[in-house]
């Protein structure tokens, strides 16, 4: 995993949400003179820099840490169906 988009162009809000990973990320950045937000989740965080940079340059205005606290390798993850007896 290099680099997942889990919001794009969301409400700030969004990142108080404790069932997002704990290594996602919410980026702030300017696109066309008007502030936009997405959450994402990277393996590091240089990924996530790396990755805005290139897009928006100077552009770009933070990224913090959200408030997830699911442990990244069980984001998303669902039980699998169990077929019934005979």
């Amino acid at each position: 995993m290099k680099f997942i988009i889990i919001h794009e162009d969301c409400d700030p809000k969004l990142a108080e949400d404790k069932s997002l990973p704990t290594n996602s990320y919410m980026v702030e950045y300017v696109l066309d003179k008007k502030i936009h937000y997405d959450i994402v989740m990277a393996s590091k965080k240089v990924d996530i820099f790396d990755h805005y940079y290139d897009l928006y340059r100077y552009d770009l205005l933070n990224f913090n840490q959200t408030e997830g606290r699911i442990r990244p390798n069980l984001y998303g993850y669902k039980a699998p169906v169990e077929k019934k007896k005979k």
